[in-house]
């Protein structure tokens, strides 16, 4: 899978959806620092949101493969300035987070994503997993791919080849 580095502000859903991509149970923490796991590089909101801090997201930028920019589908304004994805050398995506919501608007932060310079943008939901299978697919590469493909292949024979091996037994007549 092509390693995501997921920013935006603190609440965005930046960790949640991390452990839904992850396929973990989701429970609540806070992310307190730069998170490198396998696929995922999760970072606290509050670099994001401070100034002094901000600029160090386009250096952690150059681990990953794609840039996430997240944004929850209830916010009230937009944390990201027009064509913001030009400061990072790597593709963006953007992510919009808790589509669940009843105050959602992803119309509204759809438009703001697309300013920030966002070609591709997945709306999900990590509670009801809603999005996250288009999400966790556009993120595999060409090995996860041939490695799925391969898997399929594999259970389509396996099935091919017990429905062969079942043998048909006639039913015996009662005999009084």
């Amino acid at each position: 899978m092509k390693k995501i580095m997921l920013f935006g502000r603190v609440a965005a859903g930046k960790t949640t959806l991390t452990q839904a991509l992850r396929g973990e149970e989701i429970k609540y923490y806070k992310t307190q620092y730069v998170n490198y796991l396998d696929t995922v590089i999760d970072t606290p909101g509050e670099y994001t949101e401070r100034r002094e801090t901000s600029g160090a997201l386009a250096l952690y930028a150059y681990e990953a493969d794609i840039v996430g920019l997240v944004l929850s589908a209830n916010e009230p304004y937009s944390i990201f300035s027009p064509c913001l994805t030009s400061m990072v050398n790597r593709e963006a995506i953007g992510i919009i987070t808790g589509i669940d919501k009843p105050d959602a608007n992803v119309e509204r932060v759809r438009r703001w994503l697309q300013l920030a310079g966002c070609k591709k943008i997945f709306p999900v939901s990590s509670f009801t997993g809603e999005g996250i299978k288009e999400l966790a697919a556009y993120l595999e590469d060409d090995e996860d791919r041939a490695a799925r493909k391969k898997a399929e292949e594999e259970a389509a024979k396996s099935k091919n080849t017990t429905k062969k091996k079942r043998a048909v037994t006639p039913k015996k007549k009662d005999t009084v």
